[in-house]
């Protein structure tokens, strides 16, 4: 009946499995027969999705990988082959699910990339279900970081391609540089597999990717950041309710006038300066925000715990953070394109997924990518005990009771995970559990590099494992410990409870919570998990600031019902206040986004074709005739392709340089009572208008000039001796319009619930 309700409604998890499950059933009549078989012979395109085809992809899956698809994995399979995202709980075998749902739509001639999270896992799940390709007459590859030009066009010329998502995004902006069709690496897109969907379309969907050029040394002035080390905050500096936004007091003005004997505000650009060393210093948190290693700064993806390798903040707030910690300033250059993943995603016309956790985000599933989410019955039913919160006022009191309950259950020897929300958290708890004689293993941002082989161990007898954010993590926890054969060992485990979650606080989405505790109680095993939460939590400091605690028992415990409505409520307004952000980052990149594909669209005209050099001869025609007759018309063909294309790139970059200045300011409009939005595009609009007009006198201009016979580079025609990528956090503390809407939002925190 609630899944009737749930259709009626059009709610997220509401996509009837029925169909799917008749399917199944009819496949399980059908396995003894395929069983049988000799050999099997790759299913037809054709039966895709068939009760035939689900039994043969089964019984390939156990004669390759030793591992028969349960029937629920079998559904999932379908729910993807349908075009949904199918939520299937941790440990229920995705990565399978996946695999046979990407061998299907290669057997209909489509060609599919497999989107992952990270390199290690993009690798390990092409090699891992390698064989069963090969079994149904399939390729398959994959692609990393290192991966060179060579082996990344082997790999896109598979049936079936495992990518990390940055990584195929990158590829998808050099291709749309080239100046020769025999250098384009990305095929056309047909479907998009996504593992960790939430993850990746929701989460990243505002992580802009890009392509540089003309890289110099960064700049920022390390008196900058050695002056705003000596300001207080309170005294020199105010820090919003939000922790987006910081400012100069009166007296931190006067302090930082007199420092550098000047009037601050007749030089705008020791404007910028100081409050780019003002955000470094006070908004960004070493071990929080970003880990220093090997003499550079590495930023720390707030949904997965990792590092976020290549990504980086905008150029002068980078370099300010790197002045922060006396490092040299790493390079930087003129972006000459870029991506968000939610456009790279969108171009494919079928996009499917399958995640933990996408209920939760099943609105916004269906509002920018038109997904469906099926939710997919677990194998065995789940057991595990999940408890309530334990709420405490006062943070020095959480850490001594999580300390109290870790010795607690390692004492009987029950394997503890525990969930930190940060990497300096991990590090002050592991230093707290040694100096109760413990022994715990820690996994953060740091040594993520190790993570599969300590992830794999932490199901073992006494184990303790303290890890920041576990999204994506994608490995399995075994009771026992990885590889185990000894069912004693797993008995006992089972015995004393199972895997033990401790979550150190609540995350600022519910997901993250749900991710944490779906690593205990995987197949039906036993399994426990609880959450500590303070009102020091930043949470509740930055998302419910308005609202107090109840009071606490003398133990320290808040036990009003009271207290955990007051944490839900500031995980609310927190999902909240990041869905905003991130449909006003959509609104604003939406029609660029929409500009660059028609762009291309005449982009790939011109380098595939004669395009270029049909509209030169339109324009010159004299000037044509005189070089074909000079040079031979192939020459001139060869050089008018060269021309439009560089003036063409050379525009786009300028276009997006110019936009990105307009989109800064435009948040004054709204003071004039203007939609900050509606004015950006008005700006845009004709903008591109002119770009395209640029694009045609520029050509023509240098195709009156030019000499054919010679290097175009030479004649000022050079395009950047070097390229380099790197995903860019959109202003993490929000444009001025952003902190508009955070103050909006914060003004509904004040609503208390209805007594």
């Amino acid at each position: 009946m609630p899944q009737m309700i749930r259709r009626f409604l059009e709610k997220p998890g509401s996509v009837d499995l029925t169909r799917f499950q008749a399917v199944v059933t009819e496949a399980a009549r059908l396995e003894a027969e395929v069983e049988s078989r000799a050999e099997l012979t790759p299913p037809e395109g054709h039966t895709v999705g068939t009760a035939e085809f689900c039994a043969v992809v089964r019984e390939a899956a156990r004669r390759t990988l030793g591992e028969r698809p349960y029937d629920v994995q079998l559904m999932g399979m379908l729910a993807l082959l349908d075009g949904n995202v199918a939520e299937m709980a941790t440990g229920e075998g995705k990565t399978l699910s996946g695999a046979l749902a990407a061998a299907g739509f290669a057997l209909r001639g489509r060609r599919v990339h497999v989107i992952s999270v990270n390199d290690y896992l993009a690798r390990r799940d092409a090699e891992w279900m390698g064989p069963l390709y090969e079994s149904l007459g399939l390729t398959v590859g994959w692609i990393g970081e290192s991966s060179t030009p060579e082996e990344r066009r082997a790999a896109y010329s598979r049936d079936v391609t495992y990518a990390a998502v940055s990584e195929l995004g990158f590829d998808v902006l050099r291709d749309r540089l080239r100046t020769d069709p025999a250098d384009l690496l990305v095929p056309a897109p047909e479907v998009a597999l996504v593992d960790e969907a939430d993850s990746v379309l929701v989460d990243e969907a505002r992580v802009p990717l890009i392509l540089a050029g003309a890289a110099d040394p960064g700049q920022a002035a390390p008196e900058m950041a050695a002056l705003v080390r000596r300001l207080s905050r309170g005294y020199h500096f105010e820090i919003d309710d939000e922790g987006r936004n910081v400012f100069l007091t009166p007296k931190g003005t006067d302090t930082v006038e007199k420092a550098l004997g000047i009037d601050l505000y007749d030089h705008p650009g020791t404007v910028t300066e100081v409050n780019l060393a003002l955000h470094a210093h006070a908004l960004l948190t070493r071990d929080v925000d970003y880990i220093v290693r090997d003499g550079r700064v590495h930023l720390i993806n707030p949904s997965r715990g990792r590092v976020a390798l290549l990504q980086r903040w905008p150029d002068g707030l980078q370099a300010a953070v790197e002045a922060k910690e006396r490092l040299a300033p790493s390079e930087t250059g003129e972006i000459l394109d870029s991506i968000t993943i939610q456009g790279l995603l969108t171009r494919y016309p079928e996009i499917c997924g399958m995640t933990g956790t996408a209920v939760a985000v099943g609105d916004q599933l269906r509002e920018f990518y038109d997904l469906k989410v099926a939710v997919i019955p677990p194998n065995r039913p789940c057991v595990r005990a999940d408890e309530p919160d334990r709420i405490f006022a006062d943070s020095d009191d959480k850490v001594r009771a999580i300390v109290e309950e870790i010795a607690a259950q390692h004492a009987t020897g029950r394997p503890i995970l525990v969930g930190t929300l940060d990497v300096a958290e991990s590090e002050r708890l592991d230093l707290r559990l040694r100096a109760r004689g413990l022994t715990p293993v820690v996994l953060n941002a740091k040594n993520d590099a190790e993570e599969a082989a300590i992830i794999a161990r932490a199901g073992a007898r006494g184990a303790i494992t303290v890890s920041t954010q576990m999204a994506g993590r994608g490995t399995d926890i075994r009771l026992g410990g990885v590889g185990t054969t000894d069912d004693q060992s797993e008995r006992l485990i089972k015995d004393l409870g199972g895997l033990y979650v401790i979550g150190t606080g609540r995350h600022d989405s519910s997901r993250l919570d749900d991710q944490l505790r779906g690593r205990s109680g995987r197949q039906g095993d036993p399994g426990g998990s609880v959450f500590f939460v303070s009102g020091a939590d930043e949470l509740l400091t930055a998302y419910a600031p308005d609202l107090a605690l109840p009071a606490a028992d003398p133990d320290g415990v808040v036990r009003h019902p009271h207290g955990g409505w007051t944490v839900g409520h500031a995980q609310r307004v927190a999902e909240g206040v990041h869905l905003e952000i991130h449909r006003n980052t959509w609104r604003y990149t939406r029609l660029l986004e929409r500009q660059r594909a028609q762009l291309l669209e005449q982009r790939d005209r011109i380098l595939h074709g004669d395009a270029g050099g049909r509209a030169l001869a339109a324009a010159c025609p004299e000037r044509y005739a005189e070089l074909c007759a000079s040079a031979g018309e192939a020459a001139v063909e060869r050089a008018a392709r060269q021309i439009v294309l560089y003036h063409l790139d050379r525009c786009w970059t300028e276009h997006l340089a110019h936009m990105a200045d307009v989109r800064e300011g435009i948040h004054l409009r709204a003071l004039g009572r203007l939609n900050p939005l509606d004015e950006f595009n008005r700006e845009a609009v004709p903008a591109y208008r002119r770009l395209l007009d640029e694009i045609g006198r520029r050509s023509k201009e240098t195709f009156e000039t030019v000499d054919v016979s010679r290097d175009l580079a030479d004649q000022g025609l050079g395009r950047p001796t070097a390229t380099w990528t790197y995903l860019v956090q959109d202003n993490p503390f929000g444009s001025e319009w952003d902190r508009v809407l955070s103050r909006v939002a914060s003004a509904l925190k004040g609503r208390r619930p209805r007594r």
